[in-house]
C-alpha cells in the first residue's frame, strides 16, 4: 500500500490550511459553508495550541508529492481513552483512494497511543467517507444533529 507523509501543521502552514477550509466544496459536508479568513485564523491558532500539547495527537498536513489535505487525531479531553479521527482533501484529490490511505495512517497513529476507542463524525450524506470507515471496522452509533448540522457518529475499538 502506498504511504503518505503526515507532518503536523506548523505556524508557517496557515495558507495550506486556509486553502482547504475556505473551499466551499470541501466544507459542504463539514460545516456547510466556507470558513472566512478571520474565523480561520482563530481556528488555526487553536489547532496549533492543540498540536503543541501532544506528541501524536493533532492536525497533520497530508503530503503525497504535494500537499493534498489534512488529517487529524484528537484526544477526547474528558475521556483520554477515546480519540476522534477526521480528514479533508483538496478537490483535485477526491475519488483517488486518498481518503482510504489517510484513514489507515490515522488508525495506525492511534495504535501508538493509549486510546482504546476511535470515533469519527461524518455528514450522513457523505457516502464515500462512510464506506471508508466501515471498511476499517467502524460501526454506526447514531445519526443525530451535531452543532445544528446533520451528523453520524461512528466508532471502532482498538
Amino acid at each position: 500500500m502506498k504511504k503518505l507523509k503526515l507532518a503536523k501543521f506548523m505556524k508557517d502552514d496557515f495558507e495550506k490550511y486556509f486553502n482547504l477550509v475556505s473551499d466551499e466544496s470541501v466544507m459542504a459536508q463539514i460545516t456547510e459553508r466556507a470558513i472566512p479568513l478571520d474565523e480561520a485564523e482563530g481556528n488555526y491558532q487553536k489547532l496549533l495550541e492543540r498540536n503543541g500539547k501532544h506528541e501524536l495527537f493533532g492536525s497533520y498536513k497530508v503530503i503525497d508529492k504535494d500537499y493534498i489535505g489534512l488529517g487529524h487525531i484528537t484526544v477526547n479531553e474528558d475521556n483520554p481513552d477515546e480519540a476522534e479521527i477526521g480528514y479533508m482533501l483538496l478537490p483535485a484529490y477526491w475519488n483517488k483512494g486518498y481518503g482510504t490511505l489517510i484513514a489507515a495512517e490515522l488508525i495506525e497513529l492511534a495504535k501508538q497511543t493509549n486510546v482504546s476507542r476511535l470515533t469519527a463524525i461524518i455528514d450522513p450524506e457523505n457516502i464515500p467517507s462512510r464506506k471508508i470507515l466501515l471498511k476499517y471496522g467502524f460501526t454506526s452509533e447514531k445519526v443525530c444533529e451535531i452543532g445544528g448540522l446533520p451528523g453520524e457518529i461512528l466508532s471502532k475499538s482498538l
